[in-house]
């Protein structure tokens, strides 16, 4: 299996929750995986296909953080399968988005991050902006960014 054998494909909101759930939500309500800002118009959820089976999912949300500045989107429920987890996969994703909101213009890419997805993260680029902080009830996070 090599990154050869994937596709990424626009998605639909609820299309991101086979993922989001088992990797984002789980023992949680499925309910729990609508994020505020998934329908709107220019949200985009990227969906990680192999052959017909979604595997991996990332959403993209026009939002903007005081702290930065220039034209800025939201990288939101990033998760990959854990059977797939490992294989540089969600690379492909973040990139997809990355370079959409390139061509689109933007100038910067942010997200909260948990910390097992740090390193994650680190490795494509993206930058720590100040302290770890508590999302109840998942966990610390730390906001991180990067310039497109």
């Amino acid at each position: 299996m090599t990154q050869k054998d994937f596709t990424v494909k626009q998605i639909t909101t609820a299309e991101t929750y086979a993922v989001r759930h088992p990797v984002l939500r789980a023992g949680r309500p499925v309910e729990t995986c609508a994020m505020p800002g998934d329908d709107a118009e220019d949200t985009f959820h990227l969906g990680l296909f192999d052959a017909e089976k979604l595997v991996g999912v990332v959403t993209f949300m026009n939002a903007a953080k005081t702290q930065f500045t220039g034209k800025q989107y939201q990288l939101r429920g990033m998760a990959v399968l854990e059977a797939y987890q490992g294989k540089g996969l969600g690379n492909i994703l973040v990139t997809e988005g990355e370079r959409r909101l390139k061509a689109q213009g933007y100038d910067l890419l942010w997200c909260n991050a948990r910390i097992k997805a740090l390193n994650f993260y680190t490795r494509k680029g993206f930058k720590i902006e100040g302290e770890p902080f508590e999302i109840e009830p998942i966990g610390t996070h730390y906001l991180l960014y990067k310039n497109l």
